[in-house]
Formats: C-alpha cells, sequence, structure tokens
C-alpha cells in the first residue's frame, strides 16, 4: 500500500509539472502539463509569415513532440525510481 500511495504521488506531481519545448530557434514555443494537455503556445511575430503556413505547421508539431517527449522522459524516470525501489530495476 505504501508503494502505491508513492505510485499515486508520483504520478500526481507529474500531472502538475509544465514541460516547454521550442521550435525555429524559440519561433514557436509549446508548454503541456504532465498529463500532455497544451497549457499554452507563443509565437514570434517571426514565425507567422502568411506565405509560408507550413513551416509555421512544422516549427509547431516539432514542439509539440519535443514538448510529449519531455513528458514521457520524466515519467519513464519516476516509475523507474518507483521501480528500483521495490526491487524491478530489471524490468
Amino acid at each position: 500500500q505504501k508503494m502505491q500511495r508513492q505510485m499515486e504521488e508520483s504520478q500526481k506531481e507529474l500531472e502538475e509539472k509544465e514541460f516547454t519545448a521550442s521550435s525555429g530557434g524559440g519561433a514557436v514555443e509549446i508548454t503541456i502539463n504532465g498529463k500532455k494537455e497544451i497549457t499554452k503556445v507563443k509565437l514570434s511575430k517571426d514565425a507567422v509569415d502568411p506565405d509560408d503556413v507550413e513551416m509555421l505547421e512544422d516549427l509547431i508539431m516539432a514542439a509539440c513532440n519535443e514538448a510529449i517527449g519531455k513528458v514521457e522522459e520524466a515519467s519513464s524516470s519516476v516509475m523507474g525510481k518507483l521501480a528500483g525501489g521495490i526491487g524491478l530495476g530489471g524490468f
């Protein structure tokens, strides 16, 4: 039960954290929470070119994917520490 409580607490902490990623040298910045919900989108004026919408789409997609990767990495790290604590480090 103690381990389950620790897992639940760790999961809740992770869900409340925010992860930010950018692309295009900072032209696009995306912030998501640990639930993988986008909480903030920041676009530089330089990123908005009506003649090249495709580039903006690519920058947004790249930043979103990077932010999601950061959440998954943090989640794996937390779960790895918990698993190591109960002797499941080899899994």
